[in-house]
Order: structure tokens, then sequence, then C-alpha cells
């Protein structure tokens, strides 16, 4: 792939990156909110601190403006990754077009980069998770991040090895079980950061947690998509192109 096609590619990516982030923004808006804000009033109900010390940035605000700024930026960063994945992918896993790549990036991206990580170490809304162990838990959420691509990428290149001997649907069957081995080894060693204080409602906890859950689906699939579609536009224009213009050599050299 040359690089004007991955320039264009990269592109497409951080706009289709910016399309499903808007979706992923009004989806957190209507489903993830009202669980922040329910979650602030049971801190607020239950602190010791009675200060009413000045809010640095109002809840509206952040609710608005910063969600909004948060979750696109968000959407366009992988967006850009995502479709740089995707230019190596093409080709290398299998006999799938465009859109079936683009599919499976976005399928293996959302499992890789968060649902793993989240079955350890959930979202947690406010007033839950002890503020002095918030840097620990930081770090594990992202080594968690990182142990479960490295893994993703390792069972890949497991499958593609065994596929000759094994057949690909046996090949995947078998790298998939050693990544879900690896992964429960894993989540067993890796310490827990669950910390949920006593009272703290356990239906609004699941609520948060399956709305942030919501919130990254509806950006990879729509990522996948959208980005589908518009690099399916991209190579097949190029592909037309280029058979054009031999088709037009070959009449040329034909007529000589």
């Amino acid at each position: 792939m040359n690089s004007i096609s991955v320039r264009a590619l990269l592109v497409r990516g951080m706009l289709a990156g910016l399309a499903s982030g808007a979706l992923a923004l009004l989806t957190a808006y209507l489903l993830g909110e009202s669980r922040v804000d329910a979650a602030i009033a049971f801190e607020e109900a239950h602190s010791h601190d009675h200060g009413g010390g000045e809010e640095l940035v109002s809840r509206s605000l952040q609710s608005t403006a910063g969600l909004a700024t948060g979750i696109l930026v968000y959407g366009i960063a992988l967006g850009g990754i995502a479709a740089l994945v995707y230019c190596y992918a093409l080709g290398r896993v299998g006999r799938f077009g465009p859109r079936a790549t683009a599919a499976l990036v976005s399928l293996g991206a959302f499992v890789a980069v968060y649902l793993v990580p989240f079955l350890k170490y959930p979202a947690n809304p406010p007033a839950v998770g002890d503020p002095d162990t918030l840097d620990q838990r930081t770090a594990l959420f992202f080594l968690m991040i990182a142990l479960s691509v490295l893994l993703a990428v390792a069972t890949v290149i497991l499958g593609k090895r065994l596929a000759p001997r094994l057949g690909n649907w046996y090949a995947s069957v078998a790298a998939g079980a050693a990544f879900l081995v690896v992964v429960g080894i894993a989540f067993a060693f890796l310490p827990s950061g669950e910390n949920v204080p006593e009272g703290f409602p356990a239906v609004l906890l699941w609520q948060f947690r399956l709305a942030t859950l919501a919130v990254q689906f509806v950006l990879w699939a729509g990522f996948g998509l959208v980005f589908g579609h518009l690099a399916e536009r991209l190579l097949v224009s190029k592909a037309g192109d280029r058979q054009g213009d031999e088709a037009a050599s070959r009449t040329a050299t034909a007529a000589r």
C-alpha cells in the first residue's frame, strides 16, 4: 500500500472517529450523565467534609462542553490509530474485503482496548473508589490495556502460524482459547481495584458501568461501519482506476 493510500485512509479514519464520537457523545449524554449526577448526590450526602469548596469547573460545563471535547478528541485520535492498524491488517488477516477488515479491526479494538480491561477494572462513578489509590488503580488499568493489546497481537500471530497445520477454523479456536487462558491468569494475579462505599446503590453502580460499556460499543461499532464504507469507496475506486489504466495501456499497445 503506497503512502498516498495510507494518508487517505488516515484522514478517513479520523473523520470516521469524529462521526462515531458524535454517536458516542449522544449515548453518553443520554445514558451516563444522569447516573453521574446521582453518584455525585450520594457523595455529597455522605461526605464528612462540609467546607463547600468552590468548583474549578461547573458541573453543567463538565456535562456539556467538557464531555463533548473529551469524547470527540478521543474518537478522532482512536480513529487515526485504528486506520493505521487497518492499513497493516488489510490483506494480511485473511481474504476479507475493505468493509469486513474494518469490522474485524473495530471488533478487535473494542475487545482488546476496552472490554477485557473493563472486565477486570470496570469504570466507577463518583464516590466509588478510594482517592488515595487513584494513581495505583489508573496504572493497573493502563497495564491491563497494554497486556490485552499485546495478547491480541500475539493471538493473531499464533493463529496465522497454526493455520497451515490446523486449518483456519481450528487455528482460530486454538489461538482464541490461548488468549482466554492467559487473560484469565492475568485476572487471577493482578490486584483488584474494587472499593465500593457502604450504602452505595448497586443498581446505580451497574447502570453506570453498563452505560460506559454502551458508549464504547457505539464508538467502535460506529467507527467500523463508517470507516468501512469510506475505505471501500476509496480502495474500490483506486482499483477501478488501475484496471482502467491497464485496459487503456493494452489497447494502445494492440493498436501499434
